[in-house]
């Protein structure tokens, strides 16, 4: 039983406990997450993808992340923003991803927006919300990890002011997480250490 600090996993190797719980999740804790993701595309993926987990364990999202890029153009912003009514309807009978509508409306819309943007524009809206590593204490333990912080709460907003939709401040700090803005691996894991 774990405390909610960092377990070895079969290779003896120490790590967040939640990507010990299915072999999928290893490679993308030991990987991905955590690792700063830089380019407007890029970025709209996570967001989009984040969004389309709310309400869902983060499993369902990754195992369905190529079908999700097949899908969604590999989240190139300028190609979802020319989807048409029928790419809409497309996608709403699409079993490879998540067929919610209000978040597959929220993706269109948001490519939309962002297809306006300079480029560049989501990186630097992104990335200035990260916070000072220095003053953020290192998490023992998963009750160490916040949900919100007054960061992406920030970002939540900015993100909401410049049309963007599905982005409340949960998935704004999910995002930062994902996205390298911070750094939630737990003191003893491995990934901490890379």
């Amino acid at each position: 039983m774990s405390d909610g600090a960092a377990l070895a996993g079969p290779d003896g190797v120490p790590r967040c406990p939640w990507a010990l719980s299915t072999p999928d999740y290893a490679p993308y804790h030991d990987e991905e997450w955590g690792r700063p993701v830089h380019g407007d595309d890029a970025l709209f993926e996570r967001l989009s993808l984040e969004a389309f987990q709310s309400g869902l364990s983060w499993i369902t999202i990754l195992r369905r992340r190529p079908g999700f890029r097949a899908a969604f153009a590999d989240f190139e912003i300028a190609a979802v923003a020319e989807f048409t009514d029928a790419d809409r309807e497309r996608l709403l009978a699409d079993t490879g991803i998540i067929r919610n509508r209000a978040k597959i409306d929220a993706t269109l819309a948001n490519a939309r927006v962002l297809a306006a943007w300079a480029p560049g524009d989501l990186d630097a809206l992104i990335w200035s919300h990260a916070p000072d590593p220095a003053g953020r204490p290192v998490p023992k333990t998963l009750a160490d990890v916040p949900a919100v912080t007054p960061e992406s709460t920030a970002l939540s907003k900015a993100l909401k002011k410049r049309g963007l939709r599905f982005v409340g401040p949960t998935t704004a700090y999910a995002l930062m997480q994902a996205c390298g803005l911070v750094d939630d691996h737990l003191e003893d894991c491995v990934a901490r250490r890379r």
